[in-house]
């Protein structure tokens, strides 16, 4: 079993030496790289340190990616009070990236914002219905915040600039179950 882990990592280093330009600039290839090596157990994203990083640079690349995702979580964070919507994300990247050769995917995006956890709890992806956001905001959304944001979306609320107090406030329709209604009654 040893031998042919040994063979089969072997393998794995000249093929990736042998596809490290396409590695690098090709999201798509990177991506199923990347798969390939998860299948096995080899995580070529564990260190910046070590064989893959210095043979790929991948380590680097992912903790670059993560230092730009940052900084564009917290610049847009006044405007979206920490919530941005994963596209978004991946375009305000590579328009930051433009001069850059490799490409950056949305899966890139994903696996940077993976990495980011050793920060602590402030940055990991959502489901909101059918869209992805990626919380930037150390604070756990529950049930009911999820409710509001796929209302919110859908356009379902209502935006009242109208106050006298000058603040802006926002409007959802209930959301309630009709079984809690109904059981109330009994």
């Amino acid at each position: 079993m040893k031998e042919q882990l040994a063979t089969f990592k072997s393998q794995l280093e000249d093929f990736a030496r042998k596809h490290k330009n396409d590695i690098r600039k090709n999201p798509a290839f990177r991506s199923q790289f990347h798969d390939m090596c998860t299948k096995v157990g080899v995580d070529p994203l564990a260190s910046n340190k070590g064989f893959w990083a210095e043979l790929l640079g991948i380590g680097d690349f992912y903790y670059e990616l993560g230092v730009q995702i940052v900084d564009i979580c917290l610049a847009t964070r006044p405007h979206n009070g920490g919530l941005i919507n994963l596209q978004e994300l991946c375009n305000l990247l590579r328009r930051r990236r433009k001069n850059d050769r490799e490409a950056v995917s949305e899966d890139d995006c994903l696996r940077a914002i993976s990495k980011l956890k050793v920060l602590g709890n402030g940055f990991e992806v959502i489901s909101v219905g059918k869209r992805k956001l990626v919380r930037s905001v150390p604070t756990e959304l529950n049930k009911d915040h999820n409710e509001i944001l796929e209302l919110a979306q859908e356009g379902l609320a209502m935006i009242d600039d109208g106050h006298k107090d000058g603040t802006r406030r926002y409007w959802f329709p209930c959301v309630s179950s009709i079984s809690t209604l109904v059981g109330a009654d009994t």
